[in-house]
Formats: structure tokens, C-alpha cells, sequence
């Protein structure tokens, strides 16, 4: 089991009995429970699903459930949001962290629209401090899971600390997360293109990669620039500047707090117009990573959770 899973088992309701399932294999969860609870499975929307064996959905001290037998979209490709959510309370006030249950099928050069594995995390969220101040980031689990775990990855392990937002074009984006702090760094890896339907609005985290030369006739990127994101990210700041931008870069997720230390950083004088170098450094000190919990919950409001 991952390391964080381990650490969860600790505090939390519901822990799976792997992170990784074959089509063939049982998806199981061992759920812990002081007293009367149930299982609750939300698409990424927050929309409850109807278990197709309601009593299975129920738990009353420790249980160890296969997810399959209970709900119908457990072996559908989709991305799920697990809670356990006690007796007599709404989904709102869960227990523990939630888990993200992602159906995966193969998406390239046509293949079948069935399942081929499914990948089980933890929601999570982060929290990048900046000299400006804290941006609180959550990501699009649904439409960009491997951008987002790349992401995640790289904060956990510390890698951000100490970079910078290398370019700012006011009305435009914040850019940030390489290494080298020009533009040309990255982790010595690419990230496969995940391009997709969510706007490229104020606050929207997105992918930098190379342009290519046939996009300046409006054509899409080819594989080779499309492919060729690595740990360099982008902020959004205004929609009429960034709308081209949709469908051919990957958005991964959103600042849901902190839109005055971005635009901040924003205003920040530059030195280079040409590239938008800063004239100082715009640091970001730390992205720390942090379990979603009921009490601390960023996703509440996407994914309709929060009381009005």
C-alpha cells in the first residue's frame, strides 16, 4: 500500500485494500466505524449514486466492502468520490478523508470504452506559500488525473520549494515551477497531454509545454508539443486573454483562495517585457500537500457540498 495511504489508515474512515485494481479484481475498502454509517458514492459533481444493494452501503463498526457489489458505476470508467458519511448526517459531514476512485479506460488511438484499471486515492488538496501570500489549489481529478498526480508528486517531494514565478504577462498568466528559472527546465520527464473541456478562467491552473509552429494558423499542437509539459505550470488572470488556450493546453485544477497574492504576483514590475522576467524574484516558499477533511474541505463548493 503507498505510504500515504498507511499514514491515512490512522485517521481515517475508509482505506482500501490496494491503490491499484485489475478489471477482475474485487474492489475492496475496509471501513471503520464507531457507529451507524453508510457508504456514499458521488460522481466528481458530488451527485450521490443509488447503491444497487443499499444494505451493503451500511456499516456498523469494521467492514471490509468490495465496492463492485454495491455500486453499479464502480466498474464503469468514471472518476467517484467515496465518503463515509455517519447515521443521520448529510454527505457534508463525512468522516475521515474521502477517497477518489478513478475507473480508468484506455483513451488512446481508439481503444475500448471499458475499464482497464482502476486507481484509488486520497482527495487531496495544496497550498502554495508565496511571498504574496497562500494559494489554496484543488484539482481536476476527473479530466486530468495523471497532470494532477504528477503535480502532487512533485509538491509532496519538495520539489517546488524554492522556485519561482519565472514569467508574469499582466492580463494574461503567472508562470512558475521550473527549476532553472527561464523557462527551459523541467523534472526530466514529460507529462502525457490531458486537454479537456474545463475553461481556462481567472484562478485555473494549466500545463506550460512547447508551442508548435502550426498552431499560429490555429491548428492543434502535435503530439510531440501537446506531450512535452513537465513540472511547469501556469495561473490563469483573465478569461478574454486565455480562452484561445482551451483544448490544447491541459487546465489541472484551480486557486480557490488566494486570487489577490496571484494577482499580486501579477502586478509585480517586470524587467524583460519579452519574456516577462520579474524585476525581483517572486518566490514560492513551500507547497505543502493536505488530506481533505470535513472541517477543511476546498472541494466543497465544485463539488456542491457546501450549505448555502
Amino acid at each position: 500500500m503507498h505510504v500515504l495511504a498507511a499514514l491515512l489508515a490512522i485517521v481515517s474512515a475508509v482505506v482500501p485494500t490496494r491503490n491499484w485494481y485489475a478489471p477482475s479484481q474485487p474492489l475492496t475498502v475496509d471501513v471503520k466505524s464507531e457507529g451507524e454509517a453508510k457508504l456514499v458514492l458521488t460522481d466528481f459533481n458530488g451527485t450521490a449514486l443509488e447503491p444497487k444493494v443499499p444494505s451493503g452501503a451500511e456499516i456498523s463498526g469494521d467492514k471490509t466492502v468490495d465496492l463492485k457489489g454495491v455500486y453499479e458505476e464502480a466498474s464503469r470508467p468514471g472518476t467517484y468520490i467515496l465518503y463515509v458519511v455517519p447515521k443521520g448526517k448529510t454527505t457534508d459531514q463525512f468522516t475521515g478523508t474521502p477517497w477518489v476512485i478513478e475507473v480508468r479506460s484506455e483513451k488512446r488511438g481508439g481503444g475500448p470504452a471499458d475499464a482497464v484499471v482502476t486507481r484509488v486515492r486520497p482527495l487531496e488538496y495544496a497550498v502554495m506559500t508565496t511571498d504574496k501570500g497562500p494559494l489554496t489549489m484543488v484539482f481536476y481529478f476527473d479530466v486530468a488525473p495523471i497532470t494532477s498526480e504528477s503535480f502532487l508528486h512533485l509538491s509532496r517531494t519538495g520539489y517546488y520549494d524554492g522556485l519561482t514565478f519565472h514569467r508574469i504577462v499582466p492580463g494574461f498568466v503567472i508562470q512558475g515551477g521550473d527549476p532553472k528559472g527561464d523557462g527551459t527546465g523541467g523534472p526530466g520527464y514529460n507529462v502525457q497531454a490531458e486537454f479537456n473541456d474545463k475553461k481556462h478562467e481567472p484562478g485555473v491552473l494549466s500545463m506550460a509545454r512547447q508551442g508548435d509552429p502550426n498552431e499560429r494558423a490555429g491548428a492543434m499542437p502535435r503530439a510531440e508539443y501537446a506531450n512535452s509539459a513537465g513540472s511547469q505550470f501556469f495561473v490563469c488572470l483573465d478569461y478574454k486573454s486565455t480562452v484561445h488556450l482551451d483544448h490544447k493546453y491541459t487546465a489541472f485544477g484551480k486557486v480557490v483562495s488566494g486570487m489577490d497574492a496571484v494577482n499580486a504576483i501579477a502586478a509585480s514590475p517586470i524587467a524583460d517585457p519579452a519574456n516577462g522576467k520579474p524585476q525581483s524574484p517572486q518566490l514560492i516558499q513551500k507547497v505543502e500537500v493536505k488530506p481533505v477533511t470535513a472541517t477543511d474541505n476546498p472541494y466543497a463548493e465544485m463539488m456542491g457540498l457546501k450549505k448555502k
